[in-house]
């Protein structure tokens, strides 16, 4: 059995964030979008009118829609704007440890019988629901980039996550027009277990010489069909996030297969973390 979501918190309010609440706010949904930076809140407005105004323009959503949506979105600096929701969906950066204190403090705040949801992309479900007092409502709820295109969630269940939560959690995703795939709680999930090696092995035929970074992504659009290069790709994930991923991969499955390219490390040293900041295997003037 599923129950009635109708008011969110969505906290972190960058790409994922802002892409999360934008489909939420489609979906009829009362989203509270909360970050620590007012400056973050603001351009997470700004891109999803933005994003918005480019689906009206397409002739994909009507223009009274777009208002509504965007009057559904208030925002917030303190985590306390969470206590009055049904669900919270945490989308902060991949740290565990931020994303363990996250989670104990939405515990403290949010009424009993709340959903936790994380975005995490390879995060243990089980590490965050351990911090909480309420295993059996700790999911996962992993959206692919860009949100407000990509069809897919993956649903990753807790050692102790109920099937009440599932199902709730599926009913929202199908809501918001999405599709709920569910998987165990496992490092890297099915999504990033399977694409990050890739990406990675994509760096270390960069960074070899085997091919430039243009051959290798077109080779892949070209050959294999995917609708984007795999270090393109990487670019739009954000370089410090697929580390991330790859040392979760490396550390929890104890595999050196997984173990991230060099030259992905020293990007991230560098500051080179893909379009976001302007630099990445590509350049974003």
């Amino acid at each position: 059995m599923a129950h009635n979501i109708e008011t969110i918190a969505v906290i972190g309010a960058g790409t994922m964030g802002n892409g999360i609440a934008h489909v939420l706010a489609l979906s009829h949904r009362q989203v509270v979008l909360i970050d620590l930076d007012d400056t973050r809140l603001g351009q997470a407005l700004d891109t999803i009118a933005a994003n918005m105004a480019r689906q009206v323009k397409k002739g994909t959503l009507g223009q009274d829609e777009a208002d509504r949506a965007l009057e559904a979105i208030s925002t917030a600096t303190s985590l306390e704007a969470a206590a009055p929701v049904d669900l919270a969906i945490e989308a902060a950066t991949e740290n565990p440890g931020l994303k363990r204190k996250i989670f104990a403090d939405l515990d403290r705040i949010c009424s009993a019988g709340v959903i936790l949801a994380s975005n995490t992309s390879s995060i243990s479900i089980a590490s965050l629901a351990a911090v909480t007092g309420r295993a059996s409502e700790v999911i996962g709820m992993h959206f692919m980039n860009p949100v407000p295109v990509m069809d897919l969630v993956e649903v990753i269940l807790g050692s102790e996550t109920s099937a009440e939560t599932r199902n709730t959690v599926a009913a929202l995703a199908r809501a918001m027009g999405k599709t709920p795939v569910t998987v165990n709680d496992a490092p890297g999930f099915v999504a990033n277990r399977l694409l990050m090696p890739m990406i990675n092995e994509a760096i270390i035929c960069l960074d070899t010489g085997v091919a430039q970074a243009e051959a290798i992504d077109e080779i892949m659009v070209l050959g294999m069909s995917h609708p984007m290069g795999p270090l393109k790709l990487a670019d739009l994930i954000g370089l410090d996030t697929c580390l991330a991923i790859m040392q979760v991969l490396h550390r929890d499955l104890k595999d050196d297969k997984y173990a991230p390219s060099p030259l992905l490390g020293k990007m991230v040293a560098d500051g080179r973390l893909g379009k976001k900041t302007g630099s990445g295997f590509y350049a974003y003037p």
